[in-house]
């Protein structure tokens, strides 16, 4: 980030050392930056042996037979396990049971588990695993959502699994000007630093213990049981150190076989994925084919959004009802639209699973109807800028789901603050300045071909979960010898939760040592950690049960000098009166004593939407505003995004460095939305499932990213009144790009990622 970046303290205003306002940093980040931090795959048991999972090599094939006599004659092998062999459910999933933990009879998707193995050695067990024979009769794969409809189902459950008809005001209602456009939007991985490993280790009492990555440890735990066909308490998850997640992070089909051959041969198991299989495993962002119409008047006003949608879930449903409600829900974007119809779906084919990535769903509808933004004010001449103020949504307006629009909405703030920002000096014409030229030095054809091009996008996410999810975390705190200690089963994937606990309990009880417990599943559950939920459930839940403690802490002083806890403050480690009769430390006042209290935190409940796509289905919202600037070579079509101009609503800053750390990734992932990363699948089948072949952005790739301005407008139902920051920047990026490859070509540019032909002038 440039050193004009505009932070979250004030010109002159020195910043807290700890507590809420604070740039406090990682606990585990000296740790990770030196190498010493223990990953999953650093795990290690007596007498351990090595699991390997054997995948299906088609995306769609009927099983004849599978036979793992020859696997099981290998020296060093202990245990070949397939369908046959799991005890309890037979099915898994996030949301729907509709996962087999091995195929039985038929394969849905390339890289389906048919078979685990655990040796003595881990080359022993891919061996033995390729050594699994298993006869298919190949099918023809459906990979074409369009076609789903029509196809035979892939599964029991048929093909589709939701539809959402959202209806919202006047069918007949007309614009004096219309605009269609027809979008896709690609497969992205969650490309996880590290791929999944995890240790499995069986219990005397005939249980297990699985120490893997999970960014969700009580539902992992609940799958195994039923899995394994055991109570919930004879597994436990042990969370061990997670290295970066923007998705769930690890996947049952590498979670749930460990178990099974733990419990089989009596013997610690490890797991430890190769990026292939990581890729085949874990579940991708939805590709998506999208259909707009926008209505406007002669100002540019909207009058009406009309949609179809079409999520391509891959072969089994995960979390893709979820996604698509936030696409149906979010199809019109940030914008005032009195009239609404959009017809959403999510359907099974025989492309890899599609599941949580940070703003499913609403990323693809960015790019969608941010591109009709444009088409409106091209073709009414008007500055794309200003046909956004026109039509930006408050607080106080109401959505297309009926919903009132109650959290803050400084959409329009946002919007004015990247506009108005200086642009980008233009690059001169030096060699020095050859690495500013789109693909780099030589990369380009002449600088002459080098056209500048200038694009908004206006994004918007749910905060917290939707339709009735019960978004509940509980949290313990415990004082005793000037140490404060946090428990919550709160996963740090990245998100900065773990630094959020200790800079509460900081600024609550004037502890400046606190320490966070390492989460497994013997603490009450906390849910997963996903759109930015810990910031506030999680966060709510410590600072509650850390308000507690301080009640405890201050009450026997406030009863000795007859006056209430109310008047009494705790400041950098000191606790004083209102009027400066009291003045003591807390150690002190604590006096060798143990303190403790637990305590929950659980948002207002919402509902799901109803048959029309109507029902007030979403805790809260967090908005951003990005400004591209790009530089397209024409004649060859490569780009090269110049700077991205971020503003954000954050409802209140509670770590500055942490903060700008989140957007900056969140931007950068766009980035690699829009310009390079596309899982390919021709028929099913995953190409180049590896770190070359898929292309991520790198160092050079990113982008000079001005935070130009945090609106800190606090949601009073929120916990300190704070957003989640991460999800927002990574679905407004892409669109912002698109937008200003647009400006730079004339071209539509409808296609995410962009490929050079459509950055090809015409």
């Amino acid at each position: 980030m440039s050193e004009d970046t505009i932070t979250a303290t004030a010109p002159g205003a020195e910043a807290p050392a700890h507590g809420i306002g604070a740039s406090l940093p990682s606990a585990e980040c000296r740790a990770k930056t030196e190498g010493t931090f223990p990953y999953a795959s650093d795990l290690w048991a007596e007498g351990l042996l090595w699991a390997a999972v054997l995948r299906s090599p088609y995306a769609h094939a009927r099983i004849v037979s599978i036979d793992t006599s020859h696997a099981l004659q290998m020296p060093g092998v202990h245990a070949v396990v397939t369908h046959e062999d799991v005890p309890g459910d037979a099915l898994h999933g996030r949301r729907t049971p509709d996962r087999p933990v091995f195929a039985s009879e038929v394969v849905r998707h390339h890289g389906e588990p048919i078979a685990a193995v655990a040796a003595d050695h881990p080359d022993t067990a891919r061996m033995a695993a390729a050594a699994v024979i298993v006869e298919y009769e190949v099918l023809e794969p459906v990979t074409d959502p369009e076609k789903a409809f029509e196809a035979e189902p892939l599964h029991p459950d048929g093909n589709l699994i939701r539809h959402i008809p959202l209806r919202h005001g006047d069918p007949e209602a007309v614009g004096e000007l219309v605009v269609e456009g027809l979008y896709r939007i690609g497969r992205q991985d969650p490309a996880p630093i590290g791929a999944e490993a995890g240790l499995a280790v069986p219990r005397p009492d005939g249980g297990v213990e699985l120490y893997v990555a999970s960014t969700d440890p009580h539902a992992d735990r609940d799958r195994a049981a039923a899995c394994y066909g055991l109570a919930a308490d004879q597994v436990k998850v042990v969370v061990t150190g997670v290295p970066g997640a923007t998705a769930d992070r690890e996947d049952a089909s590498f979670q749930l076989p460990l178990g099974l051959l733990a419990l089989r041969t009596g013997c610690p198991v490890k797991l430890t994925a190769t990026r292939e299989e990581s890729f085949l495993g874990h579940a991708h962002r939805h590709p998506t084919l999208l259909r707009y119409r926008h209505h406007a008047d002669a100002e540019g006003r909207l009058v009406k959004v009309e949609a179809q949608i079409l999520l391509d879930a891959g072969a089994y449903a995960d979390t893709s009802s979820e996604a698509l409600a936030a696409a149906v829900s979010f199809a019109c974007g940030p914008y005032i639209v009195p009239n609404a119809f959009i017809e959403g779906w999510a359907v099974r084919t025989n492309n890899p699973p599609s599941g949580h990535v940070r703003g499913e769903g609403a990323m693809q509808v960015c790019a969608a109807y941010e591109a009709q933004m444009d088409k409106i004010a091209k073709k009414l001449g008007i500055d794309p800028a200003e046909l956004r103020l026109r039509n930006a949504m408050a607080t106080g307006d109401i959505m297309p789901t009926g919903q009132t629009v109650t959290c803050p909405a400084p959409v329009a703030e946002l919007l004015a603050a990247v506009r108005d920002f200086p642009l980008p000096e233009l690059p001169k014409d030096t060699p020095e300045d050859e690495w500013l030229l789109p693909g780099g030095p030589e990369g380009a054809g002449e600088p002459a071909a080098v056209r500048r091009g200038v694009g908004y996008g206006l994004g918007m996410v749910q905060l917290l979960g939707a339709e009735g999810a019960d978004e509940v975390s509980t949290a313990t705190v415990k004082v005793h010898d000037g140490v404060a200690t946090v428990i919550c089963a709160a996963v740090e994937t990245g998100q900065g939760f773990t630094t959020l606990a200790r800079q509460i309990v900081q600024e609550t009880l004037g502890i400046e040592d606190v320490r966070v417990a390492p989460v497994d599943t013997d603490q009450p559950p906390a849910g997963p950690s996903c759109r930015g939920r810990h910031t506030w459930v999680s966060g709510g839940a410590v600072e509650r049960a850390a308000k507690m403690v301080r009640t405890q802490l201050l009450q026997p002083l406030a009863h000795t000098f007859g006056m209430s806890t109310e008047l009494l403050q705790i400041a950098d480690g000191k606790i004083t009166s209102y009027d400066g009769v009291l003045s003591t430390t807390v150690t002190e006042a604590l006096d060798g004593k143990e303190l403790w209290a637990t305590a929950q935190c659980r948002p207002h409940p919402t509902e799901p939407l109803d048959e029309a796509g109507q029902g007030d289905a979403f805790v809260g919202m967090a908005f951003c505003a990005i400004r591209a600037v790009v530089d397209v070579d024409i004649e060859i079509g490569s780009v090269r995004v110049v700077e991205l101009a971020v503003a954000q609503d954050v409802g209140r800053v509670l770590n500055p460095a942490q903060l700008r750390t989140r957007i900056e990734a969140g931007v950068t992932q766009g980035v690699g939305a829009a310009l390079t990363e596309n899982l390919r699948t021709p028929r099913g089948i995953v190409r180049h499932p590896d770190l070359t072949g898929y292309a991520l952005p790198t160092a050079l790739d990113a982008p000079d990213i001005r935070i130009v301005k945090l609106v800190e407008e606090r949601d009073v139902v929120a916990p300190f009144g704070a957003k989640a920051a991460g999800a927002v920047p990574v679905v407004t990026s892409p669109a912002a790009i698109a937008s200003a490859v647009r400006a730079a070509t004339g071209r539509p540019v409808n296609r995410l990622p962009i490929r050079p032909q459509a950055a090809v002038a015409q």
